[in-house]
């Protein structure tokens, strides 16, 4: 029996047979070559080849894994386009005369190697992305077409490391467990993995022999520990660790059908945050009360064209009648210049977070706006349907907003086509908002706070910074206030405030937000039993 220690970025306990992925061979032969201007051209042909695929995977994460943990992809195309890494690979072919192939095999290591050395998490966790980016472009170069990664399953996965693009090509079914020799907590892989909702580790330091193959083995999620060839004490002390889990979870199940009251008595909405209809059945499936957040831009990304209005009718209709009475509060499209696909031809932004962005873009492109919101209007009719709309910042938005669904409205009258009643509500996702929201709470008929924006803008730090990781804190008293000064103004008005950031299912925070008057947290689908636990033991 061998036990190695690594880092845990997924709980849960994974009892199987070891698989071990070693990847391609990353040898690539050097050629010299006679001509360069064509070897350059070859080059640039790839790098718009591999921005398509980053595009087409980002539009697939985003579906599978939402947003936030999908934008690894748009970081990678980015890297497509970064000078150094670029003039690095030219400067080769130009000097050297070598095939361009070998010019990115040979900067991606350099470049990976240096990232690796970094002191800083951050830094260091983007090693893996460089190699990631130069192995698309030397199978592009080569001619080498990316395949699915297949394992015999059930079966625990053993890597030296995965890149984002390997992860998002796992074959997941029969995937019990995910242990990296290397990797890091931090990194995007990381961000991907816990979206698989398995026991993953990184860090181990375990050589990926050819003897492991086949080997039974424990990892063991919540201790980040990987156990090979397990004795008969430690194999059954770890199978009743699995049970205990197991009955966890079908204790949790035991809540479906409960409400969410504390032992004092106060009762708070449990709701979920979803972005395709896929998540809306794990909504279902999970007992929630309403959807207070079903993100609409799904529907927009890794396409080649805006959406028509039926087929946002449609997907909207579904939601809501699958949901059969209960709230869904439809985001309208929260896209902008950091978020955007060729079709919207948007220009590039020097701070998009801080750009035309959500509620300024969709202004700023009515007719765009005027189609989602028809398709809005329309699905309303055939469920319990709510708007909201993200990044307000003034109360002349909500108003100028209401006229034009006021509009709609009457169009879709005069046409004689259904439409069903409207709650509009406004996101509090900036100080703005939030100092702002005794004015808006008198133009809006319920309020949401965005948690994690809220905190970006408050505490001055991006988000999607790794740097800044360790300071970016939701819990910062700056951001607690103004999440308390919007519950008491949506209060006051006689309006329901809810929030939908990640902070809503943290279970250290419950009780502060019962004690604040929180009407509705909405959460991940996995999340929903979980909070409504914390909850009735707040």
């Amino acid at each position: 029996m061998e036990i190695y220690q690594g880092k845990s970025i997924s709980g849960g306990i994974a009892i199987g047979r070891i698989c071990v992925y070693r990847g391609r061979d990353p040898g690539v032969e050097r050629c010299e070559i006679k001509d360069v201007p064509g070897e350059l051209l070859r080059l640039e042909r790839a790098r718009e080849a591999a921005a398509d695929q980053l595009e087409g995977l980002y539009a697939k994460a985003c579906a599978k894994t939402g947003k936030a943990r999908a934008s690894i992809f748009r970081a990678h195309k980015v890297m497509l386009e970064d000078e150094a890494y670029l003039g690095s690979i030219r400067s080769m072919i130009q000097k050297e005369r070598v095939n361009a192939a070998y010019a990115v095999f040979v900067t991606g290591i350099l470049f990976a190697d240096t990232f690796a050395a970094m002191e800083d998490a951050g830094m260091r966790a983007r090693s893996a992305d460089v190699r990631d980016v130069s192995g698309r472009l030397v199978r592009l170069l080569e001619g080498v077409e990316e395949n699915r990664i297949r394992l015999e399953p059930p079966a625990i996965l053993l890597a030296e490391d995965l890149s984002p693009s390997e992860t998002m090509r796992l074959e997941t079914e029969g995937l019990l467990a995910l242990v990296l020799k290397k990797g890091a907590v931090n990194s995007h892989t990381a961000i991907l993995a816990r979206s698989l909702d398995i026991p993953a580790l990184v860090q181990t330091g375990i050589s990926l022999m050819a003897e492991c193959d086949g080997m039974l083995a424990i990892a063991d999620g919540s201790e980040g520990k990987l156990i090979l060839d397990p004795d008969p004490g430690t194999l059954e002390k770890m199978r009743e660790r699995k049970r205990r889990y197991e009955k966890e979870q079908e204790t949790l199940r035991s809540l479906v059908g409960q409400n969410a009251v504390s032992k004092d008595g106060r009762s708070l909405g449990v709701y979920a945050n979803v972005g395709s209809l896929k998540e809306v059945e794990q909504a279902i499936y999970n007992d929630a009360g309403g959807i207070g957040l079903f993100r609409s831009e799904f529907l927009f990304l890794g396409k080649n064209g805006w959406p028509s209005e039926e087929e946002q009718f449609t997907v909207y209709r579904d939601a809501l009648q699958r949901m059969g009475g209960r709230t869904v509060a439809i985001r309208t499209l929260d896209i902008g210049a950091d978020k955007s696909e060729p079709y919207m031809g948007l220009p590039e932004e020097e701070n998009p977070a801080l750009g035309c962005r959500a509620v300024r873009f969709c202004l700023k492109h009515e007719e765009v706006f005027r189609v989602q919101l028809r398709a809005i209007c329309r699905a309303a009719a055939y469920g319990n349907c709510g708007v909201l709309l993200p990044m307000i910042v003034s109360p002349e938005e909500v108003r100028q907003v209401r006229g034009i669904l006021k509009e709609i409205r009457d169009g879709l009258a005069k046409k004689g086509i259904p439409f069903g009643p409207l709650a509009l509500g406004v996101m509090i996702e900036t100080p703005a908002a939030a100092l702002m929201s005794r004015e808006l709470a008198k133009e809006a008929d319920f309020f949401s706070i965005g948690t994690n924006d809220l905190t970006q803008y408050a505490l001055a730090m991006d988000r999607q910074n790794p740097e800044l990781e360790r300071y970016f804190d939701a819990k910062h008293p700056a951001v607690l206030r103004l999440i308390e000064m919007t519950v008491d103004s949506g209060h006051q008005a006689g309006i329901q405030v809810g929030i939908c950031g990640e902070l809503a299912a943290d279970p250290e925070m419950t009780g502060r937000f019962l004690e604040m008057g929180v009407d509705i947290l909405s959460v991940l689908p996995s999340k929903i039993l979980p909070v409504r636990k914390a909850v009735l033991s707040a």
